[in-house]
């Protein structure tokens, strides 16, 4: 056996399992090569979980842990996948691997009963929503395919397992004149509220995900030609303009507020917070909602903003697929919910003052 390649002999019927492809693939280069590989100090924790390793309740065990830490690899390596998705997989993974039986040490004997057993303990004992429990299916459905690509099972246990039935909700979008309102309510005399006003109208202007606005470093920004390159999901990059209010606001902060928040450790991110930092989600999602309220407004996510973008370019009449390529979508199916909120939206308005409607009568 070559000196790269992994023997491990932990199955019960003593055979040892090794990568299916004749190749080595990139997430087990990333493992091989990290100092994490040595038999004596290998982590096999989920990203982000600092629990003690060893046979203890609620912790799982080493023996099947090591299986999580290859499909995370190839999750970080091969497809690309944010941290915190990452993690929100460890998390939720881990946790079905603790509540198993501590003396399965073979993903072979992990069976469909198994799995049934846990969505029903998600269900009745956890009392997860629908939508949780279908999230926690999803990322088990995508371990175990793992596993069986790579030859570590032979029969996939969640093959053809369904999960709870979601209700088909609409994205929420805010009216254009309570998007003016928050978009504009942080002040503009100061230079954290400058900074606010800039991303808030980057935001919509651009129809950005919230890790895609913090992450924007000077680089992606063209502000001569008023256009932004993004980095999206799956590390895939997109070109969306951004319109001309955005572009004097975001220059404007870039000239007068950013040198003023750089710091030693500041890099090329673009929006920094008062320690001269990357700004995080959870302040964000905090800045938001406080922006609302202080408007008059219901409290909103920071979504809102991508999902009223996307609603008010195709009640203006703005191209599906032109649409999907500002968003970033892969599939033109998910662009079209936003017809669907259209659609409903002009039956809501016809329902209200046609004469004829039915309810107007």
């Amino acid at each position: 056996m070559g000196a790269n390649e992994i023997d491990y002999k932990d199955r019960s019927d003593g055979q040892s399992w090794r990568p299916s492809r004749q190749f080595t693939p990139k997430w087990l280069k990333a493992l091989i090569s990290s100092d994490s590989m040595s038999s004596d100090s290998m982590d096999t924790r989920p990203i982000g979980d600092t629990r003690p390793t060893g046979n203890k309740p609620g912790v799982p065990n080493p023996a099947l842990e090591k299986f999580l830490d290859f499909y995370l690899a190839h999750l970080r390596v091969e497809r690309s996948l944010s941290g915190h998705t990452i993690e929100a997989y460890g998390r939720g993974l881990g946790h079905f691997l603790a509540y198993l039986d501590p003396a399965i040490i073979d993903p072979q004997k992990i069976t469909r009963d198994h799995l049934t057993a846990y969505l029903e303990e998600l269900t009745l004992n956890l009392h997860l929503s629908p939508r949780s429990r279908a999230a926690r299916l999803s990322a088990l459905k995508g371990f175990f395919a793992f596993l069986t690509r790579e030859l570590i099972i032979e029969r996939n246990p969640s093959f053809n397992l369904t999960g709870p039935t979601l209700p088909k909700t609409l994205p929420k979008a805010l009216s254009t004149e309570d998007i003016v309102t928050l978009v504009t309510s942080p002040d503009v005399t100061t230079p954290l509220g400058l900074r606010d006003r800039a991303m808030l109208e980057l935001m919509y202007a651009a129809g950005l995900r919230v890790s895609e606005l913090l992450s924007l470093t000077l680089g992606q920004v063209n502000l001569p030609d008023a256009f932004l390159r993004v980095t999206g999901k799956g590390s895939k990059d997109r070109v969306t303009p951004i319109g001309q209010k955005a572009t004097l606001l975001l220059e404007k902060y870039l000239t007068e507020v950013r040198p003023t928040l750089i710091k030693p450790k500041s890099g090329p991110v673009i929006f920094l917070n008062k320690r001269g930092l990357k700004m995080s989600r959870q302040y964000f999602w905090r800045l938001i909602g406080e922006l609302a309220i202080k408007s008059g407004l219901p409290p909103v996510s920071p979504h809102v903003l991508r999902h009223s973008f996307a609603t008010h370019l195709v009640e203006g009449g703005a191209d599906l697929r032109a649409v999907q390529m500002m968003l970033g979508h892969s599939s033109l199916a998910t662009t079209e919910v936003y017809l669907k909120v259209t659609t409903k939206r002009l039956k809501e308005i016809h329902d209200r003052h046609h004469p004829r409607s039915g309810r107007s009568t």
